[in-house]
């Protein structure tokens, strides 16, 4: 199957079919004629796999309380092997509704009130909010934009650990929003210093598969040594890769038995909720027969990613557009085009766009959008050509 067979089979419209994305506009954005590139869904249907063994539960009639399937966890297993190299311990993986409700629990288990959880802005913005929620004090140690893309200050990362006598570390890799992928080399350094001053590494994973640069992925779990380990924690899901988010299914892996122990003395005091069985069955379908999907997906994404990456920038120079290295959410620059203050502005009413805007992730990138390249290609063609011509008519405005 080429891509264009791949998009005529599996594009789908999901207007008016409760989606979020689609179905929220003027609650969220205060219009519904926009065209949503913001949350990070897709406008694909899942792989074939997917939909016959969710078909096949379901001819079954019955949703009672179920245990984990047999082929969950070698399925997942067999996937991050061959994907990633990972060699997953069975005894490691506890499940979750989703990698957000993941790190509340792991945040409330592993740090008391008003201790210090350290996050690296311009970052997914779930972040900050679950350290708030969860009582804990917010350090940030911001990312560096150099003349290569953004780097981690590895100074400042080390000085803010000491200072504010940090206890958790939430590491977002691949990066989202600005879309690096890190290097062995960076983890082993962030690993080292945590490991100095005890600082449990929660890895946040979930955008693990979508790696549009030619260098691989590098889990945490393939850096750490013995004693990495120790303090590494490692959250996942396949809704990102599969498109399954409101299947409502996670993972949590913790290689370390003490903090296994830990985690399995003290989750009851905030879930007692049983696991999806439909999600599980989804996720363990997809990690069997979803590869080919999802490498016809991915040359989608790496299409539309090239495809704005060309045409916006040669029709407006002045946008800069990210090096997307991984994820499929596109951080452009449009600080030389318009003020920040008014960029959500000209962004809804202008460009009728609706996309996270920058600010969300970082009160320094008020001048940034992040777009969602997982969706068909008319789509991303229509939001480029909507966003040419309000940069256009702005600029000719004001000459």
């Amino acid at each position: 199957m080429d891509t264009v067979e791949f998009i005529a089979k599996y594009g789908v419209t999901r207007k008016q079919t409760d989606s979020l994305k689609w179905d929220a506009l003027e609650e969220r954005f205060g219009s519904a004629d926009l065209l949503p590139l913001w949350v990070a869904d897709m406008e694909f249907k899942v792989p074939d796999g997917v939909t016959a063994a969710l078909q096949e539960r379901i001819s079954h009639g019955v949703y009672g309380y179920s245990q984990i399937p047999a082929n969950y966890f070698p399925a997942f297993a067999a996937w991050q092997k061959k994907r990633h190299g990972v060699l997953l311990q069975p005894e490691w993986l506890r499940f979750s509704r989703g990698v957000v409700e993941s790190l509340l629990h792991l945040v409330q288990i592993y740090s008391q009130e008003k201790e210090a959880v350290l996050i690296q802005p311009p970052v997914y913005y779930p972040f900050a909010n679950v350290v708030k929620l969860a009582g804990r004090r917010l350090v940030e140690s911001p990312l560096k934009q150099t003349a290569t893309g953004y780097q981690m200050d590895l100074v400042d990362f080390e000085k803010k650990i000491q200072e504010e006598q940090v206890k958790i570390f939430i590491l977002c890799s691949p990066h989202n929003p600005v879309g690096r992928v890190w290097s062995a080399a960076e983890l082993t350094a962030v690993l080292e210093i945590c490991q100095k001053h005890d600082v449990l590494v929660i890895a946040d994973e979930i955008h693990q598969d979508y790696i549009l640069q030619a260098e691989p992925f590098i889990s945490v779990l393939k850096v750490a040594d013995d004693a990495f380990l120790k303090n590494v924690i490692v959250v996942n899901a396949p809704s990102k890769t599969f498109n399954l988010a409101s299947l409502l299914n996670g993972h949590i892996l913790i290689p370390d038995d003490s903090l296994r122990r830990q985690f399995d003395r003290r989750i009851g005091r905030f879930s007692q909720s049983e696991n999806s069985l439909l999600g599980l069955i989804a996720g363990a379908a997809a990690y069997e027969t979803g590869e080919e999907w999802f490498d016809q997906l991915l040359t989608v994404i790496r299409q539309n990613y090239h495809y704005v990456a060309t045409t916006l920038t040669e029709a407006c120079p002045q946008v800069k557009v990210g090096d997307l290295q991984g994820t499929y959410l596109l951080w452009i620059d449009l600080s030389q085009v318009c003020p920040s203050e008014k960029l959500e502005t000209f962004i809804k009413d202008e460009c009728g766009l609706a996309v996270d805007f920058g600010s969300w992730f970082a009160k320094e990138s008020g001048g940034f959008i992040r777009m969602n390249l997982a969706t068909v290609p008319r789509n991303i063609e229509k939001a480029v050509a909507q966003l040419i011509q309000g940069i256009q008519k702005g600029v000719k405005e004001n000459d």
